[in-house]
């Protein structure tokens, strides 16, 4: 078990148990039910179209219930997955760190300190910016990283190699819905910036210095409309070259180290 302390506020986050190179998987529908009913942290599971029977059903009733990522693969996918044993249609992947609640979250970082930062990944989707980002947010002290319970690239063993560690110190929430952990901090009086290039204001215009939510969005895609339309700054880098636009790692490096010089 590693423990992570920040400005006094204890997270424990758990090794399950010791990760391959692409991280844990279990298999067979009665074991992936087990794991969900005894609150293994299920990152995604894979299921095979049109599966049938009691508890291929009962399956698919808790992931929908519980709000679990999944998707439909074909047979080759589970196969390779599993490394070719008897899946019975359905493969899990378990994240290799325990999420911890948003509103736990935020209710023991308010208490302990007066103006944090929380950053908002809206479906980054590359597992080695994702990791990246974490390094650069715990660097930077960060009090916590929110990410989509769908769309968001998993914290596997790549994206932990590439966070140097810091997926195990630094508390990550995954949420529903971005809009709704918006809505949660903004009436905490915690101000949502978000980074975009869909504005005229440069980020070093913007007052980085109260308690805020920092917004970077997916590679292909930035923040969502219904993001940006609930924000309460926008701000933009600089590009003086000819590429339109930064890696997200680096953008929000970038942005956070702005946000740390503006608070020293």
């Amino acid at each position: 078990m590693l423990i992570s302390s920040r400005f006094g506020v204890m997270f424990y986050l758990v090794y399950l148990w010791p990760m391959e190179k692409n991280d844990s998987k279990i298999f067979g529908l009665r074991a992936i039910l087990e794991a969900i009913e005894a609150d293994q942290q299920i990152e995604k599971v894979y299921l095979q179209k049109d599966l049938k029977g009691s508890l291929a059903h009962q399956l698919q009733k808790v992931i929908h219930e519980k709000k679990i990522a999944f998707s439909y693969v074909p047979p080759e996918k589970l196969n390779k997955l599993s490394k070719h044993q008897n899946h019975q249609g359905a493969v899990a992947s378990i994240s290799p760190i325990r999420f911890v609640d948003l509103e736990q979250l935020t209710d023991q970082v308010l208490s302990a300190k007066k103006n944090p930062i929380f950053l908002v990944l809206d479906q980054i989707s590359d597992v080695r910016n994702l990791g990246a980002i974490l390094r650069t947010a715990e660097c930077t002290g960060v009090d916590g990283v929110i990410l989509p319970q769908h769309g968001s690239a998993p914290i596997n063993a790549d994206a932990i190699k590439t966070s140097a560690g810091a997926a195990f110190r630094i508390p990550i929430c995954k949420v529903n819905h971005i809009l709704d952990a918006l809505y949660h901090l903004k009436s905490l009086d915690v101000q949502v910036v978000s980074v975009t290039e869909k504005t005229d204001r440069s980020i070093y215009d913007l007052d980085l210095k109260p308690a805020m939510a920092i917004v970077m969005g997916s590679e292909n895609r930035g923040i969502s409309n219904n993001v940006l339309k609930n924000s309460d700054q926008k701000g933009k880098l600089p590009l003086l070259g000819s590429i339109e636009s930064l890696n997200v790692s680096v953008a929000c490096g970038a942005v956070l180290y702005e946000a740390v010089r503006q608070r020293l």
